[in-house]
Parts: C-alpha cells; structure tokens; sequence
C-alpha cells in the first residue's frame, strides 16, 4: 500500500469516527424533564435540569424560584445555573393547578406556605426527597446536596435549613429572612449563605433578627449585604428602572459568585 492510500484510508477512518460520534455530540443537550409527585393529596409538577453531555456525578441542588413559581423563566434560570456543573430539581411548592400569572395571583399563593412554616418544611423537604431519588437516572452525587431559593424561594430553602435536613449548603438570594420559631436554628447541619440587598425594603427590617437566629446555628452561616442593591437583583423580569423589585446585573453576578464559592467550599472534602 503506498503512503498516498495509507493517508486516504487514514482519513477516511477519520470521518468514520467523527460519523459516529456526531449522533452523540448532536444528542447531547440540557436536559429539562418534568418531575412529578403527590404529597398530602396534592400534585407537584416539578422540573429537572441537567446538562447530559456530562457523564460525571456532580452535586445535587433543589432550586426554589421566586414567588412566581416554576415558569418559563425559571426553567431558563435553573438551566443558566445548571451549566455542567449541577443537577437541579426546579421545585414547585404550591401544587400543579396553581400557576401564578401576576403578583396578586403569587401573593395568594404564598400566604398559606408563608403562614403555615411547618407545611412549607413538609413540602421543601418531600422535594430534597425527591432529588435524591433522581439518582438512579440522573448523574447525581448524593453526598454533595444543597439547596439555592430565590425571593419566596430563600425563605423555603432557609426553612429547609431549619428542619435539620441533611443538606451541604443552603442559599438564599434576596429571600424573606423570616421564621416562626428562631430556635430551629440550633438544628441546621447546612452551611447557610444569605445574601440581600442593603437598601431592600422587603427584607431589610429583618436583617438583624436573621443574625440573632443564625448565631445559635452550629453550622457555618455568612449573610452578605450588597451594596445599593434592592429586592429582586437576580431576577431579570423585574426590569423597572425605578421600583423596589429591580434586576441588578452587576449585583447578580456577584451572588452568583459568592454562590459558586460557597458550595464548592461547602463540598469540600473535611467540610464541617
């Protein structure tokens, strides 16, 4: 065989393998399947996000959207968030017939979580729950878990925290810092990161009390004020240039790094 048929037969192997590895490479994309479950008599239809083109195990998040709920949007979220590096279980807290279209709807939907804590941890904790039996079927680490909220969603993964649940992590963007028993505190295992903004009127009259509860916490907790920043700064539909439930940009990029930091160190090994 001369050295010519020897580099034409060479790249023809060539093309034959990039021909089988194209259906693959075409196949591989961000996964976002629906996740169903009954609790209590209730539907739950849920979203998990992944990218599959990642083969590794990788950490485990329940991900609460703001009050909203599991949307469009969210699901965008979830997937920006994902990347390669987690699996999330976007969590619907409210049930499958409860779809909020405005704020009046999403207030109506949160007041029976927010004044009932004990059903909010119920159904958090069904949802972590949940997760961990995603792990036969998605590459999921089940000993690096944790849990991210956004708004509504940092108060139910905050009381995620506040029941004990065996969780890595927990963090809260822009969340209501609120509780109706501070001495669940003295129960959290995760690592607590909260994060709002310094001039949230929502959320800034319980800045204090937070760190009052969170100093009975035998778990490590950081609460991070950003500077200038108002309520809603990750969430990119809150696009009044003026009003208190605004998108910051610079102010998201930065709880998102804090957020990396602090579950890569949470995951650790040797981690408390």
């Amino acid at each position: 065989m001369t050295k010519r048929s020897m580099s034409l037969l060479g790249r023809a192997c060539a093309l034959a393998v990039l021909a089988c590895l194209l259906p693959a490479i075409a196949q591989a994309h961000m996964v976002a399947r629906p996740v169903s479950w009954v609790l209590d008599g209730t539907r739950f239809d849920s979203v998990l996000v992944y990218d599959d083109a990642v083969r590794t195990l990788r950490p485990g998040l329940v991900m609460v959207p703001n009050w909203h709920g599991v949307n469009a949007i969210a699901i965008d979220k979830a997937r920006m968030i994902a990347g390669q590096d987690y699996v999330i279980l976007l969590t619907d807290m409210y049930g499958a017939a409860i779809r909020p279209r405005d704020d009046a709807q999403s207030m109506a939907a949160i007041r029976p979580l927010m004044a009932d804590r004990a059903l909010m941890r119920r159904r958090i904790g069904h949802a972590l729950a949940v997760l961990k039996a995603q792990a036969g079927s998605a590459p999921i680490d089940l000993a690096r878990l944790a849990a991210i909220g956004f708004c509504f969603g940092g108060t139910a993964v905050l009381d995620l925290a506040r029941s004990g649940a065996d969780v890595r992590a927990v963090v809260s963007f822009h969340g209501n810092l609120t509780t109706d028993d501070p001495a669940r505190a003295r129960a959290i295992h995760a690592a607590v990161l909260a994060m709002n903004g310094a001039d949230d009127a929502t959320t800034a009259p319980d800045f204090a009390g937070f760190m009052d509860e969170m100093r009975q916490a035998p778990a490590p907790w950081q609460f991070v004020v950003i500077g200038h920043a108002v309520h809603c700064f990750t969430e990119t539909e809150a696009t009044s240039p003026t009003g208190m439930c605004r998108y910051d940009p610079a102010a998201a990029r930065r709880a998102y790094s804090l957020m990396r930091q602090w579950l890569a160190n949470s995951f650790a090994p040797g981690a408390p």
